[in-house]
């Protein structure tokens, strides 16, 4: 009744698992950028369909992952550290089976965990657009891609875990450090602020749309790094989550930090003043 897709690139760690907490599914694919590890060996050892493809932005990789010839109709799509609960896999095979012909995606809940912690506080963006009709989504932006669906969408109850540091978290800076210079390009280029519309962002016809415009907006704003930090300790209340709440939370903030000064040096380049 639902295909599962899985997005990997040296995933090793983190396949297994995610394999093994979609076990009820007939028709698992691996979609990889290339990996130089054991990921396909592990996936084709699952009885895992495999497909490469050469990475090229992640709208782009999505896109081509979504013309992948599924069994069925829907597809539940996942990163390897992410693992539905049994809960979230009964709930949403019976969603599908109910859905109408207007209904062509299903938001879920993430659950983000650090060190054992669920960062209920912390997490800026708990509902994730992962269960999707073949045929109607589109994804846009090249990181932090947006999911764009041809008809409506509804909510699911069960949850998704993600695992966000099970590499550690010398692997999340990483990750992070290439994450801010495509959003510091991004932003150099004027697109990442194209629909800063404050009524898209309070009124916008769905939660894709109106979190697309409060992003846009967040970018120009001054002193991002330090507004995101004292929103998400103070009004979100991440200080609640103890220990793992501060450290994401100082994570995300120096995120925002590696941006703001990646695009200030993309703009001197442009200039042509000293480094």
């Amino acid at each position: 009744m639902i295909s599962v897709l899985i997005l990997t690139k040296n995933e090793e760690q983190d396949l297994p698992g995610c394999l093994a907490s979609v076990a009820w599914c007939d028709d698992v694919h691996i979609f990889d950028s290339h990996s130089t590890d054991r990921t396909i060996e592990i996936a084709a050892a699952h009885g895992a369909h495999v497909s490469t493809r050469t990475f090229d932005g992640y709208a782009k990789q999505r896109n081509a992952a979504m013309q992948l010839p599924f069994r069925h109709e829907w597809v539940l799509v996942l990163d390897a550290d992410e693992r539905p609960t049994p809960e979230l896999s009964a709930e949403a095979q019976r969603a599908v089976a109910a859905a109408p012909a207007n209904v062509c995606a299903f938001r879920i809940q993430r659950r983000d965990y650090l060190w054992g912690t669920w960062l209920k506080h912390a997490q800026l963006t708990p509902l994730y657009l992962r269960l999707v009709r073949v045929g109607h989504v589109h994804y846009t932006r090249d990181i932090n891609e947006v999911a764009e669906v041809d008809g409506d969408i509804g909510d699911l109850q069960g949850t998704l875990t993600h695992l966000a540091f099970s590499k550690g978290i010398a692997h999340w800076v990483t990750k992070h450090n290439i994450y801010s210079t495509m959003e510091a390009e991004l932003l150099a280029s004027g697109e990442a602020v194209q629909k800063a519309s404050l009524k898209q962002a309070l009124f916008g016809k769905t939660f894709h749309e109106k979190r697309v415009a409060q992003k846009a907006i967040f970018y120009s704003l001054p002193f991002r790094p330090l507004i995101k930090w004292l929103y998400m300790m103070v009004v979100r209340g991440a200080l609640l989550d103890g220990a793992s709440g501060f450290m994401y939370v100082s994570l995300h903030s120096f995120y925002e930090f590696l941006i703001a000064i990646k695009y200030r040096e993309i703009l001197r380049k442009r200039a042509k003043l000293t480094l």
